[in-house]
């Protein structure tokens, strides 16, 4: 078994407001995200233990860095947040594994803390509906 660290990131790619992909791997400290699947409940009155249906996939996360307003970096992209309502591609890779999806990006929240950062937070939901899938 070959356990890996999430070291050396290959690809955190979004695209901006323009659809032109944007590597944010410098300014982005942290990414998290979750491809949960909905779940129907059919459990009857016959039933002595839950019975359940798969439903639909969904994908959805948090991108999290510091402040950078460099040509094309995460300020540039992010900004138009409030302003226009496009779908964004999505590019994840590490260690040869691939994610890809289109997403909506439904705030830009910036933090400046007491000890002085400077940062932002980006929720993100799949919008197209294509299941999330790695290749």
């Amino acid at each position: 078994m070959a356990i890996e660290s999430g070291l050396g990131w290959t690809t955190f790619n979004v695209d901006d407001s323009g659809g032109s992909a944007r590597d944010l791997r410098t300014s982005t400290f942290n990414l998290d995200w979750t491809m949960p699947r909905g779940v129907q409940d059919i459990t009857s009155l016959a039933e002595s233990a839950m019975a359940r249906l798969l439903l639909l996939a969904d994908f959805s996360g948090t991108a999290a860095g510091g402040f950078d307003d460099g040509a094309n970096l995460a300020h540039a992209v992010f900004k138009t947040i409030s302003s226009t309502s496009v779908e964004r591609t999505m590019g994840i890779v590490i260690s040869g594994q691939t994610l890809n999806n289109e997403v909506i990006l439904t705030d830009y929240a910036m933090t400046r803390a007491q000890s002085g950062e400077f940062t932002w937070s980006v929720p993100f939901q799949l919008c197209d509906g294509t299941v999330p899938t790695w290749s």
